[in-house]
């Protein structure tokens, strides 16, 4: 049954190394739900851009694609959880966004990411600048339905626990690998479910 008319458009912000692909199945599930899904490339995708220009990518694609009245829910993987947060807090996002899906995203940083030295990857080291910046007004963020989807079977978020952050609904699953947040069965649920909560109107 399809009840894309009670709906928000659903855009899919990739992590990196990835590409949009990351998301057939989850946009093959959502939209047999009913949703209309969207997704992007952000380029360069080997962390080597910083997070805040990924974000500007997002947020040109969404002023090109939508109207300024279109509400939407935006659902960020690994990386694309922070660009998707440093266009919610930093880019006016917050403003036409109800409901916001991270997942298995480095709330507060992974250690993997001192393997790599691109200036995104640096951004991601536990502590930067930009992780504590982006930290000290996170309380914003519980204006959404903010839900964080992890698993503590992860070994690219070095500790799993970093995807933990207290403005979001916390849901932990039993899904094996980082790779397979992304259409594990029980993450194509999650996402769904979250999709679905009514959003919460300000009084």
């Amino acid at each position: 049954m399809n009840s894309n008319c009670s709906h928000n458009p659903v855009l899919l912000i990739h992590g990196i190394f990835r590409k949009s692909g990351i998301f057939s199945k989850m946009s093959g599930h959502l939209t047999q739900l009913g949703w209309s899904v969207y997704s992007l490339n952000l380029t360069p995708n080997w962390g080597n851009a910083s997070l805040e220009d990924l974000a500007q990518q997002m947020a040109d694609y969404i002023d090109t694609n939508f109207s300024p009245q279109q509400p939407l829910d935006l659902v960020g993987l690994s990386m694309g959880g922070l660009v998707t947060r440093y266009y919610l807090q930093r880019l006016g996002g917050i403003n036409r966004v109800q409901r916001f899906i991270a997942i298995s995203s480095p709330h507060s940083g992974t250690w993997m990411a001192y393997t790599m030295w691109g200036k995104g990857c640096i951004q991601m080291r536990p502590g930067s600048a930009f992780l504590e910046e982006l930290n000290r007004d996170a309380i914003v963020l519980e204006k959404l339905n903010f839900t964080s989807i992890w698993t503590p079977w992860d070994f690219i978020i070095v500790p799993a626990s970093s995807s933990q952050i207290s403005a979001a609904k916390d849901v932990k699953l039993s899904v094996f690998a980082h790779v397979m947040m992304a259409c594990n069965s029980r993450s194509l649920k999650a996402v769904a479910e979250a999709l679905s909560e009514p959003f919460k109107l300000e009084n």
